[in-house]
Formats: C-alpha cells, structure tokens, sequence
C-alpha cells in the first residue's frame, strides 16, 4: 500500500510553514503520510492538477498565493463556504478523481476568537486593514459573529465592494487606509460588554514590506489586536498595540487553526491540539 500524501501549492512558495505544521502532527500521531511544497505557476495549475488528480495516493493540496480564486474554474465541486467566499484553500482529493475546494482560512481565523465570542455583547466592531485575498475570509466570519465592520483599504471602492459582495446586511464602512495613519482625540464612549477588534489582513508589516501605520488612538480601550502576519511573527503593528495596553493575536494563530481543519479533512483525525505550544516554538526558529 503507498502512503498517502498532500502538497501546498503556490507561487512563490519557499516561504510556506505548512510543511512543518503537517510533518509536526504527523510525526505526533504516527500516522504514515507525507505532506511537502509544490511550486505552481498561475499558467501550471490546470497541468498540475490533471497530473495529480489521477494518482490514487495523492489525496490533495493546500493552496496558497496567488491561486486562491483561479483554482475554482478547475476543480469539479465547492463546498458552501468556498463557494460564499470566492476562494480555496484546501483541494481534497475523492473517489475517480473528483476534487472538491474547500476555505479553512475562515475557521482558522475566528478560532482563537471563540472563547470571546461566547459571550453575550451589546455591540461588536472590527476595524479591518487590507482588501485582498485573507481579508474576504475575515469579512465575511466576523459579518456572520454580528460585527460592525470598518473595511480600510488604498482603494475604499474596493472595500466597499467587498462588503457589498460578502456582508450586505448591516451597516458597514469603507475608507481610506490613510485614516488610521494619524493620531485622532475621539472620545470613545462607555465600551462595557462592548466587544472590539483590530485586524492587519494585509501583508504591510510583513517581512520585506512596509510597516502598517496604524495609531492606536484609534482604538478603544480593550481592542484586541490580531496580526495575520507570519513573518516576522512580531510585527510593529502588535508592538505597539502592547505597547498601547492592547491584548494581541499572532498570525501563528490563524496558520495552525486553517491547517487543523485541513489536516483532518487530508488525514482523517484531528490534529494534537495540546503541543501547540511546542510548534509555535517550531515555526519561530
């Protein structure tokens, strides 16, 4: 019996944690499975996949930049969410070669916000910088836990569309990213059971760019700050959040959170959860 095996997909790709993640809690589990990195070019999925999707040990991909949305036209089903947010993730492989897309970035986001999110608010709000491929994930999550969202992009028009498309209920704004540059004197009101987020959904912080220029005076007190960023994990933006007196989510969160639900999906059991800490230590070396 071959063992079976998954690849992460993307262009570029040398970057990619998903290799140690998977390897990790296969390694924990003892299960027989290989998990490596593929570079696919935008004009080499469509020959990728038909090479692949015919090999019986191949059970899928993790898709990362740039293809989230190209792979759609070249796979056979959509599951619901993938399908709500325009975007893949996961490819898992079913009987004949069938390939189903699948979005875990959506649940690997919320899930250390749970235990938050348990609670009874009278009023939530995430102010949410970056219009591109993670921020659709995070719109859409926080639109369906009863936010107010204040999208902030280059482009307010694209923010603005992006809450049309994926949170048309609700009253919800658009601007500048340049808004949240400069130091404001907004007196915020009383914020108890009041619930607020701040997200960097876009990769400025990110190693090799710019940092965000975000001043937290235009937080109110208690906002959480959550970076998506992995590289480095200790991004200025959360600095000065803690800095500020504001809790803080690393991006390490949302990366192991979106693997855990595709490593079930890929490997049929769920990951071991309780050496989290052990693979943070891992992916931060």
């Amino acid at each position: 019996m071959t063992t079976p095996y998954a690849h992460v997909i993307g262009d570029p790709i040398a970057q990619s944690k998903s290799p140690l993640i998977h390897g990790f809690w296969l390694e924990k589990l003892g299960i027989a499975g290989r998990y490596k990195s593929r570079h696919v070019e935008a004009d080499g999925l469509r020959e990728y996949l038909g090479k692949y999707r015919e090999d019986g040990s191949w059970i899928g991909c993790n898709v990362t930049m740039p293809h989230k949305q190209s792979i759609i036209r070249e796979i056979d089903a959509l599951d619901p969410v993938a399908e709500k947010l325009g975007a893949v993730n996961t490819v898992v492989r079913h009987e004949n070669g069938v390939l189903k897309g699948f979005n875990t970035d959506a649940a690997g986001f919320v899930e250390p916000l749970l235990p938050f999110l348990e609670t009874d608010h009278l009023f939530r709000m995430a102010r949410i910088i970056g219009t591109g491929g993670a921020a659709r994930a995070i719109i859409a999550t926080l639109a369906d836990h009863g936010f107010t969202l204040v999208v902030a992009g280059r482009n307010p028009s694209k923010a603005r569309a992006l809450l049309d498309e994926l949170a048309p209920r609700g009253e919800h704004h658009a601007i500048d990213i340049t808004h949240f540059a400069e130091p404001t004197d907004f007196p915020f009101d009383d914020r108890d059971r009041c619930f607020d987020l701040v997200v960097n959904a876009s990769p400025l912080g990110m190693e090799g760019n710019p940092p965000l220029a975000f001043d937290w005076s235009h937080a109110p007190p208690g906002s959480i700050a959550y970076d998506i960023v992995t590289n480095p994990i200790e991004t200025p933006f959360l600095k000065a959040a803690r800095e500020a007196g504001h809790p803080t989510i690393n991006g390490f969160a949302m990366l192991i959170g979106q693997a855990a639900a595709a490593f079930e999906k890929f490997f049929g059991a769920a990951p071991p959860r309780e050496f989290d800490g052990e693979l943070q230590e891992l992916l931060a070396k």
